[in-house]
């Protein structure tokens, strides 16, 4: 198949789960920076690197269903590789991304990407594939398997299971390119192994100095407390330091994460640090890493605050206008498009709200965040 150029923005999209975040980073960067065969760059318009760009979302998305803006990325990819996992399969948001490209018709540039579990277990804590993936009638696929064992090294395994899943996106003969990539490989051991030995050899008087060190990051609830709201867990925190990035979430049971093994130059540096979290105003600042860092996060007041829906009548299916709506003591009246819009104060916020209203309501409770595709029906 010959190369075309298409109105595809990027060459792949990335579906993940946060929890498998640094995987889905890692294989971003393999594929934007893996180079063909010389012989085959005329059958790719010229490109030594063809598969650039590659998205990748830097947190999961959001609650209530895909945005325009995924919506708009996942249309401009020219492929959709999901990272499966048990902890993808049961993800609601890769669920709906595989769907989303389905519908678009493009089944046959969906690919799988298995980091962890067991492909058709049946079993819940070790399926890796997403049950949509059924439900929508994929052909019989395997995917790539990076735990498969058909070498002696682990590594070597995972960098089968990269190759296997460049030839499937660049439809091109697997063992073509597998034997190079091995070829470059022992090359690559090879040089390693030689410089290896000699910055060992350098650094032997000085390894005491050298030693890494582990840095905890405290995050911090800085607003005002509100324990009806979902907290900070599952939050992203993001360690840059000059051309490395390292990423962590932040569990449940601990309020701060570590980064582990950093190197020993930079300590008491000046490093970025970014957190990114659901209900909560993103954090990017400068500090100076220490081996305990805290960070002061803010709720951002208008995910459970700002509330926007409108009323609607299903029996002469037009929106009702000028409806008094009272929610957690604050009254307002739907416009003449029948849309409330009101603001509920952090320290009253919760996840969703009892609805009071002038007339009968099929339902009196919204869920947030909401906007203005939500409805409320009368009865």
């Amino acid at each position: 198949m010959e190369y075309r150029m298409e109105k595809y923005k990027y060459f792949a999209f990335i579906s993940y789960n946060a929890l498998d975040m640094k995987w889905g980073r890692r294989l971003q960067n393999k594929l934007e920076n893996y180079k063909i065969p010389a012989r085959l760059c005329g059958k790719y318009g010229g490109k030594k690197q063809p598969m650039k760009p590659v998205f990748y979302a830097p947190t999961d998305i959001q609650p209530g269903g895909l945005t325009e803006e995924l919506q708009g990325r996942l249309k401009a990819s020219r492929h959709l590789i999901v990272i499966c996992s048990p902890h993808s399969a049961q993800s609601d948001w890769v669920g709906k991304e595989i769907e989303f490209f389905h519908k678009l018709g493009r089944l046959k540039q969906v690919h799988f990407f298995i980091i962890d579990g067991t492909p058709h277990s049946g079993n819940p804590e070790t399926e890796c594939f997403h049950p949509v993936i059924s439900r929508l009638g994929f052909p019989e696929m395997l995917g790539a398997n990076v735990n498969e064992k058909i070498y002696r090294w682990p590594w070597l395994n995972r960098e089968r299971a990269y190759v296997q899943l460049v030839s499937k996106l660049l439809n091109v003969e697997y063992d073509s390119i597998w034997q190079r990539h091995k070829r470059r490989l022992k090359v690559r051991t090879a040089t390693w192994s030689l410089a290896g030995l000699a910055v060992l050899a350098a650094m032997g008087g000085i390894w005491a100095g050298s030693q890494p060190f582990d840095a905890d990051i405290q995050v911090r609830e800085a607003s005002l407390p509100n324990l009806a709201l979902p907290s900070f867990d599952g939050a992203a925190v993001e360690l840059r330091m000059g051309g490395d990035t390292k990423t962590e979430i932040l569990h449940s049971s601990s309020k701060q994460v570590t980064f582990r093994d950093l190197h020993r130059r930079y300590l008491d540096k000046q490093v970025r640090v970014v957190v990114k979290c659901r209900g909560y105003i993103d954090v990017d600042t400068v500090v100076k890493l220490g081996k305990a860092v805290v960070l002061d996060v803010r709720r951002d007041p208008s995910v459970y605050g700002d509330v926007h829906f409108r009323i609607w009548d299903p029996r002469t299916e037009q929106t009702l206008p000028g409806v008094t709506v009272e929610i957690e003591g604050h009254k307002t009246v739907s416009d003449k498009d029948g849309l409330v819009e009101l603001h509920i104060p952090l320290e009253a916020q919760k996840p969703q709200y009892h609805i009071v209203a002038s007339i009968p309501l099929a339902t009196g409770t919204v869920f947030m965040p909401c906007g203005e595709d939500d409805v409320v029906m009368s009865k």
